[in-house]
């Protein structure tokens, strides 16, 4: 069996162990259902993914962000979309990334609720549920269906106000814009044609894999410069070759 498919398997009994629950009725019982989802995760899949690759690394920042160390490293988003679960909601999904001295090597996402594998490894192309997939061929902005992620909670009070201006600019160019999470799972449904973009301000570990799943399905992932995405770029745009560079034009005030 080859390494995909042994992450993947420990994926699907990973998000085997996430079940919904009665919703939280304050901050303190939403923090406990939080940190229970991650964990009941995590100790599935640690010792599974440190045992497929002997020397491997497990790093726990999955909101980190900046150079990646040498070596075999494993980035996991232990519930994407967290919050989702927890209220009954099925977009939620787990996600592991393998990157190899410093390049994203093998993704995979598992959404349990909805049944689909995305799964992608570097030069080897992307699939769901074992069928590649490809990016939108739209080439025009006005029928395109775009999202964004939520502002996080940020010492930086003019966060949440760069989200809605995006947010407001996109209205006034895109068919549909959504602001939803989980972020990984957009990008996702990006690289299988369902979506046509999805950008962030920020850029973190959790979202390696996504967007390794992204570029291999033919999705063009730059930063909002449009320079190529890197791991250490501060955030980037995932569109459909024929977008893209409409996309990055409302984002930059251009259009």
């Amino acid at each position: 069996m080859s390494l995909i498919d042994q992450v993947t398997a420990a994926v699907q009994r990973a998000g085997a162990q996430i079940s919904a629950g009665d919703p939280p009725e304050n901050f303190d019982q939403l923090r406990t259902a939080l940190d229970t989802n991650d964990t009941l995760v995590r100790n599935v899949l640690k010792p599974a993914l440190l045992d497929l690759l002997p020397g491997s690394v497990w790093d726990d920042d999955e909101h980190g962000s900046g150079p990646v160390p040498a070596g075999d490293r494993w980035y996991v988003d232990p519930v994407g979309g967290n919050i989702n679960p927890i209220h009954g909601m099925s977009d939620w999904n787990v996600g592991v990334s393998l990157v190899r001295d410093g390049r994203p090597e093998l993704a995979v996402l598992h959404a349990p609720v909805l049944d689909e594998m995305y799964t992608a490894s570097a030069g080897g192309g992307a699939f769901l549920n074992g069928h590649p997939i490809h990016a939108s061929r739209k080439t025009d902005l006005a029928v395109a269906r775009v999202s964004t992620g939520q502002a996080m909670p940020t010492d930086d009070p003019t966060y949440p106000d760069l989200i809605g201006n995006s947010v407001a600019a996109m209205l006034r160019n895109a068919l549909t814009v959504g602001v939803s999470l989980p972020a990984t799972y957009q990008v996702a449904l990006v690289a299988a044609g369902r979506m046509d973009a999805h950008w962030q301000f920020h850029n973190v570990r959790a979202h390696i894999g996504p967007l390794l799943i992204a570029k291999e399905a033919g999705v063009l992932v730059t930063d909002l410069e449009g320079k190529p995405w890197e791991i250490t770029s501060d955030g980037y745009l995932a569109a459909a070759p024929g977008l893209h560079d409409a996309a990055l034009d409302v984002l930059n005030g251009r259009h």
